[in-house]
């Protein structure tokens, strides 16, 4: 069956069929900038309707190309409640107001059973792909099995989470045979650890999957040096190329028109502009810095999610960075070094931007 794009009502989204999940598959594979979509909620805690759609405008006219929702930055406390159809729903429709397609990824979490249940949600309201979520079960075999069942509902995005908020460590062996799993199109990278990294590498590498299975980076604390540069793994006394094509990050829920600037002068930079890679190694310092103060690195991230939300309150996207557990909040002292690379690092930040876009967002 052949791509081909729908248009209603002069909007162009992907067309609901098998042709929808190649065209989708492409665009993801091609290398995008897709945010880790956060809930936006009312001061006493629910669903502030108006601001989640905002932040979904941002997104797209910021030039996002995809959009993961239902994952951590967006609170897996919503996973297993009725929450999470409206929230999943309300992107999808919004995303359709756009004039160009947009990737959606819907995040499972969970047992094989609730993982499989929720990619048929996403799957019928019209999500691409699932962000499967690491799971505690000791065994790697059955995790396999977790992302085959899946699979056989959505294509699957693996994810290698940091340990600091509910990953696990998972073998070379285990991205060896994760990246063979056929419904497989790609995996965050986001152990925040290069060893473990270099585990992923060598997986996929191993498995023959270089070339076609897209490597998006999560390790929110080397962002553009993930970015910049092709790796070169050897496998079997042969060298194998691989590279990052792009980012799915809680980082990337703000600076959003930033980040896409990033991602652009990163393809150059692995296509040979020296002065590209020089700049970019440069700012990385910079974005790390100031994703330690937004993620809450002093406290083990405690403060990840309220950091967030307190960059786009500063900008006027969201009402206040409250999140649904009472006691997720920022840290002590969080809110004086957010203070601090605010002001050290306006270049990173997107203000004019979301200034000029604000109220048609809200509206």
């Amino acid at each position: 069956m052949a791509v081909s794009d729908v248009e209603e009502g002069g909007t162009h989204v992907l067309s609901p069929d098998v042709a929808e999940t190649v065209s989708a598959r492409d665009l993801f594979r091609r290398g995008l900038v897709i945010p880790a979509h956060p809930l936006a909620l009312t001061a006493d805690r629910r669903l502030d309707e108006r601001r989640q759609r905002a932040l979904t405008r941002y997104y797209v006219e910021a030039g996002a190309g995809g959009l993961a929702v239902g994952v951590h930055t967006t609170q897996f406390a919503i996973h297993g409640t009725a929450l999470l159809a409206p929230v999943l729903e309300l992107a999808a429709t919004t995303a359709a107001e756009a004039s160009r397609d947009v990737v959606l990824v819907a995040g499972v979490v969970g047992p094989t059973a609730q993982a499989v249940a929720e990619a048929e949600l996403a799957a019928s309201l019209g999500y691409h792909m699932v962000l499967l979520t690491p799971h505690p079960d000791p065994s790697e075999d059955a995790l396999i099995e977790r992302a085959r069942a899946v699979g056989a509902v959505l294509p699957v995005i693996g994810f290698y989470m940091q340990s600091a908020v509910g990953g696990r460590p998972l073998s070379r062996d285990f991205w060896t045979r994760f990246a063979s799993v056929e419904s497989v199109v790609g995996i965050k990278v986001a152990p925040f650890d290069r060893y473990r990294t270099l585990d992923v590498l060598h997986g996929v590498c191993r498995a023959g999957r270089e070339g076609d299975l897209a490597l998006y980076t999560g390790n929110d604390d080397h962002i553009l040096a993930d970015l910049i540069a092709p790796h070169r793994v050897v496998v079997d006394g042969r060298q194998v190329e691989v590279e990052f094509v792009g980012g799915l990050l809680g980082q990337w829920a703000v600076w959003v028109r930033r980040a896409v600037d990033l991602l652009e002068e990163a393809g150059r930079a692995r296509a040979g502009d020296a002065a590209a890679v020089r700049r970019l190694l440069t700012l990385d310092g910079h974005l790390t810095d100031a994703n330690a103060a937004i993620f809450d690195v002093a406290h083990g991230f405690h403060g990840c999610i309220p950091g967030i939300h307190e960059i786009l309150r500063r900008q006027g996207l969201l009402a206040g960075n409250w999140c649904l557990d009472p006691a997720e909040t920022l840290s002590t002292g969080q809110l004086k070094e957010i203070d601090r690379i605010w002001a050290a690092y306006p270049w990173l930040r997107d203000d004019d931007f979301v200034a000029e876009g604000l109220d048609r967002w809200l509206s």
